[in-house]
This record gives structure tokens, sequence and C-alpha cells, in this order.
């Protein structure tokens, strides 16, 4: 599928019906890999590709991670480990929210999972009969909707947009709230815009929702990847939250799938027997080599630096180059751009962008079905000298635009 019909063929595919489930027609494709896909082929004809448009660190995971892999390949039997994950990486995790956020987590309340969407997956299963609705920010990962789409759940789409002040407010969540939403799925910073909530707002928001009777699951992935102020855990509020993240983002290890959860107790045993028949447990040499990645900040510090000399290069230059409208850009390495003075069509755009500037990008409807295609998501996690050279292409081009 070319940029051009990404978007297209969504739904109910007539010459497959009776062939798919009808919640895998509801699934929609995860845009940015189609992007993804097209960028690489484009690269395998000769071209140069400048890559924005995933959240793909620069660089391999951290020098202790991998010393740690190959200690366990050779001294590991790299088998089965329990459910729940290896006991070291598990304790590892309780003392880095004790030393970080000043909050104690059992260790039995911890799962190892494979990756952050691993973790949604057990959640959202094991906290939600089919049919129920689940609250979501709009704009919001995608694969969110999707996952939930997979198990028979109704995603809630909450306006969280510029209108808004970026998160979703008080009076959709209450009305949504009154009208059956069983729970709300949030991420803090925000992938695609890199909002971040306030301490203030994300402890209303828990208690709203749980003051509801509904269940508050917090996606923490972009964790540690803010810029003025510090993210705080949505454990430091309240003990029946789910709390979820990942090694993939902070610690650069998106291809070693790994990452874990936090459940409220009463829930650890139903997602234990999940994960059981599930997934049996998480890569074992990723477990190993995640449990040196909380030895690894020097090097991950010097990395983020280099995201905030990206930030500030690229809110500097861009609006030179005609986009100058963003989201705030308080965390995770992303900027959300307004780009409705060029286009009513972010796909097209996109597409264009990509074949005539070399320079890949996502449109915004991958996170947002109502108003995504006012918008484009910027990636900044690559490195300075694509950076740059992104921006001289974005500028060059829109001087050919005219």
């Amino acid at each position: 599928m070319d940029l051009q019909g990404m978007d297209q063929g969504r739904g109910d595919d007539s010459q497959r019906k009776g062939k798919v489930a009808a919640r895998a027609g509801r699934v929609e494709p995860f845009i940015v890999m189609d992007v993804l896909r097209e960028a690489r082929a484009l690269q395998a004809a000769g071209r140069r590709i400048v890559h924005m448009e995933v959240g793909q660190p620069g660089g391999p995971a951290p020098r202790k991670v991998l010393e740690a892999a190959r200690e366990a390949l050779f001294a590991d039997d790299l088998g089965y480990t329990e459910a729940k994950g290896i006991p070291p990486l598990r304790e590892r995790i309780a003392q880095y929210y004790a030393e970080r956020h000043g909050v104690r987590v059992p260790v039995e309340r911890i799962f190892i999972t494979t990756g952050s969407s691993g973790a949604f997956t057990l959640a959202l299963s094991a906290l939600f009969d089919a049919g129920q609705r689940v609250g979501l920010a709009n704009p919001g990962y995608p694969a969110y909707r999707n996952i939930l789409h997979a198990l028979d759940l109704e995603p809630v789409l909450l306006p969280a947009g510029g209108a808004e002040g970026w998160a979703p407010g008080e009076r959709d969540v209450a009305a949504a709230l009154a009208e059956g939403m069983a729970g709300v799925l949030l991420a803090s910073p925000v992938n695609p815009t890199g909002a971040m909530l306030s301490d203030a707002r994300l402890a209303a928001l828990i208690r709203q929702v749980e003051g509801a009777g509904g269940v508050f699951i917090s996606d923490e992935i972009y964790h540690r990847l803010t810029y003025e102020e510090e993210a705080q855990t949505a454990l430091a509020v309240s003990d029946e939250v789910v709390v979820i993240n990942s090694f993939s983002k902070y610690y650069a290890m998106t291809g070693w799938r790994i990452g874990w959860m936090i459940v409220p107790e009463w829930l650890a045993r139903a997602v234990e027997v999940l994960a059981q028949n599930m997934f049996i447990n998480a890569p074992t040499i990723s477990q190993h080599a995640a449990l040196a990645a909380f030895d690894a900040t020097e090097e991950l510090e010097e990395r983020k630096a280099r995201y905030a000399e990206n930030r500030a290069m690229l809110l500097r230059e861009l609006p030179r180059a005609g986009f100058s409208a963003f989201s705030p850009a308080d965390g995770a390495f992303y900027l959300y751009a307004d780009v409705r003075h060029l286009t009513n069509d972010s796909v097209e755009l996109a597409r264009q962008l990509l074949h005539e500037a070399g320079v890949a990008v996502t449109p915004g409807v991958d996170f947002d079905p109502r108003e995504g295609r006012r918008f484009l998501r910027f990636s900044y996690c690559g490195t300075q000298q694509d950076m740059e050279e992104a921006c001289e292409r974005l500028a060059r081009w829109m001087q050919r635009r005219g």
C-alpha cells in the first residue's frame, strides 16, 4: 500500500468476508509503520531518506545492556522464566519507584511484559469484558484504539486537543463515565503531542475515574523523557491504578520487546494466568539485559541531552520552513504540528514530503481520526545531523512549493 492510499481500505473487505473475524476487520492500519515501509522501499531504490516518522531512539541500546546480554547469552540457558518475570528485574523496578518517586511497590504486583504492547493486551483483557467502553485521549497513540477493537472493546475518544489544553476535560470525562465508560487509558507525556499532565490534573483525573467505579490505566512509557518538569507516576496518587512502562523509549531498547506493568493486588492473579497462557514469559535474554539498563543512566542522560538539542533546533528552524503551530513539547520526542495553513489532507502532504523532500513524517490521522488531517507528527529522536538535514530539506521544499 502506498502513502496515497494508506488510509483507505479500513473496515470490512468484501473479498475477505467470512475469512477474517469481524473484530480483526475493525483494526485499522498503524500508518506510521506504512510510512516506514515506504521510506525503506525508497531507500532500497537508492534514495536518501531522513526519518522523522517513528519513535526509534537514535543509536543502539546502552553499552551496559549489551554487555549484560552477552553475559546472559553464555551464562544462562535462556529457558522459560515465571510468567511475572525474573525476580531480580522485578525487585530492581520496585527499587526504581522507591528511589525516584518515593513510592513503595510490592514485587508481587510487578509484571515483566513483552513490551508495553503486551502489557496493554494483558491489562485490557483482565479488566474489561467484551463490549465495555474505555476512554482514550484524542489525539493519542493509535494502537490503543486498535487493541481495544481486537478485544471487542469500545474506545471512547475524549477530546484532548488545543481547545481542551491537550488533555481530556473534566466535563467530557464525567459525561462518558455517566454513560457507562468502565475505565480510562491515558499517557503522560503523550504520543503524539508531547504534552504532559500536571501532577494536579493527573490526580484529579484518577480520582474522578475511580470515584465513578472505573479503572485508570497510566501509560508512562515516556517517563524520564521530559525537558522542564519531571513526570509523576500515577502510583503516587492511588494503589488502584494500573501503570504500564517500557524499556523501549528512554532506555533505547525498542527491538528487545521488554516492558513492565504494575497492577493492584486484586488483579495480580488474573494477569498472571493470562500471561501464562498468552505469552508464557517476556524474552528471557531481554529480561537479563534490562536489569543493566538501570545502571546506564549516565549514557542515557547524554542521549536525552541530544534529544533536547534536537527539540530546541526544530522549534527554532521548523517555523522558518513554514511549520510553526505546535502542541506543547513537554516530553517524549515528538512535535505535533498544525498544518491547516498548508493542507486539509495530511496524508497527501506526508506523501509529498516523503517523495519530493525525502523526509518521512507521520500524518495526524494515525493519532486522531477526527481532526488528524490537519496535523503532522515530527519525531526528533534521530541524530542531530539528520535533524539539521531534515530542516534544510523541508525549507527548500517549501520554497519550491511557493
